[in-house]
């Protein structure tokens, strides 16, 4: 069971590395993958001989950690990309990347040909009216077209117009793409559409609503019978499987869990379907609760079109964040009202969630005083019934997909607020202030961990140059407070004054 539980989380390992660094190196993904799965396939082993009560020791395991980081950074760097090359691909990945289509492969010639023909190039030139944008130079590369100059009227009106230009000499044929450029100087790019040149694709392998809904009924399987032993934690695998209706207790733990988790990926598909974006319906990754207590390891979709502008990559990226925290809230604080008072352990290991320390979270330490008030002490954590574990882990779950790092949600909304190459710093800097909460915060640190091996580097939008408006910004700014409320624990003065004060 375990080495199934393990090989779906290298699947799911695979397509992240796939998707997620193949544009900064040339390096085989399979190879970097192997790297990666070091750890992974210790842990394997460890369990298949001790078993799973056993821990694996630290001492065995950071090495493993260790090696496998430093592996993967040679691998990365021995084969990364030339400034050059990145800049000739730089827009291909608003397909590949951002959308998961592959984009259309040039097969190797000797002499390689221009997209376009002499005449052609004198069709495009007519696509740039000297008023909007006043083109300067056209530069040719094996799989785009480069078009330099002068910005001259908005950069919304100006793409809108050459966009429409473009369609009208050339019809679908190509891609076009608007990026900031050094000095203040935008260009735009042209890249062959793989919607158009991809014949083979069916449209009915889109959303596969079979397979979304075999993995829907499968989590809701194994979240029930994690709820199930969070009521009741002597129940064995052998007793559920005897007496499966005790599987009726853990229902209110996986009808909230799927709903938070359904809700997260139905916000960003509703977004996407606002901006007639192709996308999957939202696949849920069950996984046995005897190897991973909480029965899931989440759900996610996979956007199938580039991202217009960067409203929609800002409107997409947060449209899952909200729609899951509106529905954690009055679950978690259905789930307190449930949930007892009970004095806290000298120590805990792990997650004890028959007495969880409030004050690990500010919001989660807010939430908690403001359910049971003066009854609450500093010397008292919280024996959470299941719903309220649901709750917990929604937002956990909001927290760790707000990360501004790449292309995660919170990734997408910092690149959308402050342009890709900001937006690749605070990921930088975020990544950092992560794995230094990591030593405050145990739980964290796995995730520190995973975070440095993502990218950085958001995919550009076709229109990455036009900014958002003041509303956008305060909400990103109000997501990103939502973050540091989750993840950071409540300061001990802070603690003292609020239950000092109710």
């Amino acid at each position: 069971m375990i080495w199934i539980s393990l090989g779906l989380f290298g699947l799911i390992l695979y397509f992240i590395v796939h998707y997620g660094v193949s544009r900064v190196t040339t390096t085989p993904t399979w190879m970097l993958w192997l790297a990666l799965m070091i750890p992974v396939v210790a842990v394997g082993l460890w369990a298949s001989i001790y078993g799973t009560q056993q821990q694996m020791p630290a001492s065995i395991l950071i090495p493993c950690f260790v090696l496998s980081l430093v592996l993967y950074l040679y691998l990365v760097r021995v084969n990364q990309r030339k400034p050059s090359d990145l800049q000739a691909t730089d827009v291909r990945a608003a397909d590949t990347e951002i959308s998961g289509i592959k984009s259309p492969t040039v097969a190797p010639s000797p002499k390689p040909e221009n997209l376009l023909s002499k005449e052609e190039e004198s069709q495009l030139q007519t696509c740039f009216p000297q008023s909007i944008y006043y083109l300067q130079q056209v530069d040719h590369r094996p799989q785009v077209v480069i078009c330099r100059g002068r910005l001259r009227s908005q950069p919304e009106e100006a793409y809108h117009t050459i966009q429409e230009n473009i369609q009208a000499q050339f019809g679908d044929r190509f891609l076009v793409v608007f990026q900031p450029g050094a000095m203040n100087k935008p260009f735009f790019v042209l890249v062959p559409n793989p919607q158009t040149q991809t014949t083979k694709t069916r449209t009915g392998s889109i959303t596969r609503p079979g397979l979304a809904l075999g993995l829907f009924l499968l989590t809701g399987l194994t979240t029930t019978f994690a709820g199930a032993s969070f009521t009741d934690t002597t129940l064995t695998s052998q007793a559920l499987f005897n007496q499966p209706h005790l599987l009726l207790k853990g229902l209110p733990y996986s009808l909230s869990l799927l709903s938070i988790l359904g809700l997260h990926e139905l916000g960003h598909y509703f977004a996407s379907r606002l901006y007639k974006l192709k996308a999957t319906l939202p696949y849920f990754i069950p996984t046995p609760y005897t190897f991973f207590r909480f029965g899931t390891l989440g759900a996610f979709i996979q956007m199938r079109s580039p991202i217009p502008h960067r409203k929609a990559l800002f409107d997409i990226g947060i449209a899952g964040p909200l729609a899951g925290f509106v529905i954690t809230l009055p679950i978690l604080i259905w789930g307190l009202l449930h949930s007892t008072i009970v004095p806290l352990p000298d120590k805990s290991i792990g997650l004890p969630f028959d007495a969880f320390d409030p004050t690990s979270s500010v919001l989660f330490t807010l939430l908690s005083k403001a359910v049971f008030g003066a009854n609450l002490s500093l010397a008292e954590g919280i024996d959470l019934q299941p719903m309220a574990i649901a709750g917990w882990l929604g937002l956990i779950v909001t927290a760790l997909n707000l990360m501004p790092v790449g292309q995660l949600d919170g990734g997408h909304i910092v690149h959308a607020m402050f342009g890709q190459r900001t937006g690749a710093v605070i990921g930088q800097v975020a990544r950092l202030l992560v794995l230094i909460l990591a030593f405050i915060q145990p739980l964290l640190l796995l995730w520190a961990i995973i975070l440095l091996f993502m990218p950085t580097t958001d995919q550009p939008a076709l229109n990455d140059v036009s900014e958002l408006d003041n509303t956008r910004d305060l909400l990103g700014l109000i997501a990103l407070a939502i973050l540091a409320m989750i993840i950071l624990p409540m300061p001990h003065n802070l603690a003292h004054l609020l239950y000092g004060a109710f």
